[in-house]
């Protein structure tokens, strides 16, 4: 039987997820300010609820710090349960909560609401992990290693496409062909489940007036400045104004009422009016220091479930930044994904510092037997 024994967790890793969470507190009152004062008659609405979903995931970082991940197999298969119940839920009763647009994507349950999806995201990582690993000398074999994950992650990908909500399915496959990967899963395999899923993604694009208006904002946003280029063009005029140094936290103009959704989506926006180039600089050189310490920590953990779990949350919080620094910046379509850890919005923050802990807790452990199964890929 393996056995571990601790060392302190990643202060690096800890230290640039603290700075994340500080700019972006000071950035949602910034950007939100005007915003709740015309909704809700409250200039501070947004930031102390912020406050609130900070000082609660931090606790929940603190906890699963301390907390052996190794435990958490234990949770793979029911966390796959919970999942398909609460998107069931989101989906198929009243409790799902339909926005303006008609998707769904929040849950209300005697009046607390979150986005089911971010849990979602989390427990598959977890299932993943442990299955891959638990089938770790079968993973060469279709059958036996691939085709379970497979049909589940897929029929939960399918529950989230109802929604609909492309994004965050695009983002569970991601994450699922990597942790096949990194598992040691026959290129084979993976390269024909992408063949397979690829025309089934570009299908689910094209079908949907939204997502092409999306697409066509994003090849020529002033060819329709007032519609579908109407997001990428405010969010160019934002880093344009800012320059080098930004105008000043709390000067910017944009966020009064031209940009939209300035405390979520494009809260990059804001921070490149009012904080300039370097702003923007900071905290994509934070979210790069992030990534390289989550994958370091991948590396470095004792037994493949580590590994695994350590390498798909880290890919949940770099996707997510990735997509969304890329589309404010007018690099691919824009797409509704918060920014970790700096937009407001209680669940993707508490999900995200969740899976900071679980990466702590990783760090802080050391195996002392022969850990990592054979066939495993090192980065």
């Amino acid at each position: 039987m393996s056995s571990f024994s601790e060392k302190k967790p990643d202060v690096i890793l800890l230290l640039v997820t603290l700075c994340l969470v500080i700019v972006g507190t000071a950035m949602v009152y910034s950007s939100s300010s005007i915003l709740a004062m015309e909704r809700y008659n409250d200039g501070q609405y947004f930031i102390k609820k912020q406050i609130i979903f900070v000082f609660l995931g931090l606790g929940i970082m603190v906890l699963l710090t301390r907390f052996p991940y190794y435990h958490l197999r234990k949770l793979a298969y029911p966390g796959v349960l919970l999942s398909v119940f609460l998107l069931g839920m989101l989906l198929f009763s009243p409790m799902g909560v339909r926005a303006a647009g008609g998707a769904r994507r929040w849950l209300s349950i005697f009046g607390f609401s979150f986005q089911v999806t971010e849990m979602v995201k989390v427990l598959v990582v977890m299932f993943l992990a442990h299955f891959l690993a638990k089938q770790a000398d079968h993973l060469t074999e279709f059958k036996r290693g691939v085709m379970i994950p497979l049909l589940i992650t897929s029929f939960i990908i399918g529950l989230i496409m109802l929604e609909p909500d492309f994004g965050t399915s695009v983002i569970v496959f991601s994450i699922f062909m990597l942790m096949l990967y990194l598992s040691g899963s026959r290129i084979l395999h993976i390269a024909g489940i992408a063949a397979v899923f690829a025309p089934v993604g570009l299908w689910l694009l094209v079908q949907k007036d939204y997502r092409m208006d999306r697409l066509k904002g994003f090849w020529d946003p002033w060819k329709d400045p007032l519609h579908s280029g109407f997001h990428i063009i405010q969010s160019l005029l934002s880093f344009g104004s800012g320059g080098a140094f930004g105008v000043g936290v709390g000067d910017g103009m944009q966020k009064l009422f031209y940009l939209p959704e300035p405390h979520t989506d494009f809260i990059l926006a804001v921070i490149a009016e009012e904080m300039g180039f370097i702003g923007v600089a900071v905290v994509i050189f934070l979210f790069t220091v992030f990534i390289f310490r989550g994958f370091l920590i991948s590396f470095n953990a004792p037994d493949l479930f580590g590994t695994l779990l350590a390498a798909g949350l880290t890919m949940i919080i770099a996707l997510e930044a990735i997509i969304n620094i890329a589309g404010v910046m007018g690099l691919i379509p824009v797409k509704g994904l918060a920014l970790p850890f700096i937009s407001y919005g209680g669940t993707s923050l508490i999900m995200s510092l969740s899976a900071v802990g679980i990466l702590l807790s990783i760090s802080s452990q050391v195996g002392t037997g022969t850990q990592r199964r054979k066939g495993t890929k090192k980065f």
